[in-house]
């Protein structure tokens, strides 16, 4: 049996869980999430937590989609209450990015700005090089910043281009060394 599965889910105060059939609605102070739980997956709400169960029943791996449904819910939890965040750092020279009302303004070394509209429930804020993408839904927010980060990423000899705070790149000698080097 999955062990994340079985670990109830503790609700924050204001928050609300609406289960109806096999959709779950998951309200707070930030706004409200949906999601379909899958055949041979319920939900059941005892007090202030929330604890997913299998049906074994229905297929052998009902195990796998109970940890990954008990997952999605608790995420739905933190995002109406806290929101989740990414954050992107320009590296090179001239590479800059401006954030407006819904949109997303980079300049990475093409010969046009590239415009990055934001998809509902999502801001873009922009400090020095830093980009920030936030929201309440975790898989949307990465999408999003995966997305920005795949129109440059950083190349392996000077490092420039788009990268997740905190990345590692993994640095390439180049020719000049190489030639130094040996044959």
């Amino acid at each position: 049996m999955s062990r994340i599965g079985k670990l109830p889910i503790e609700l924050k105060e204001g928050v609300i869980v609406i289960v109806e059939d096999r959709e779950v609605k998951v309200t707070g102070p930030k706004g409200s999430l949906f999601f379909r739980l899958p055949l041979g997956i319920s939900v059941n709400q005892l007090d202030n937590k929330i604890i997913a169960q299998d049906n074994k029943s229905v297929s052998s791996g009902m195990s796998a989609m109970l940890g990954l449904s008990r997952a999605i819910i608790s995420n739905m939890v933190d995002g109406v209450t806290k929101g989740f965040e990414k954050k992107l750092e320009l590296t090179g020279v001239g590479y800059r990015a401006q954030a407006s009302a819904t949109d997303l303004s980079l300049s990475v070394g093409f010969s046009h700005p590239v415009k990055i509209k934001a998809l509902h429930g999502i801001t873009f804020a922009v400090t020095d090089n830093i980009i920030t993408i936030s929201g309440i839904d975790k898989s949307i927010v990465g999408d999003v910043a995966a997305k920005i980060r795949s129109i440059r990423p950083p190349e392996p000899y000077k490092g420039k281009g788009i990268a997740y705070v905190g990345e590692k790149i993994r640095r390439k000698a180049g020719k000049a060394a190489k030639a130094v080097g040996g044959k």
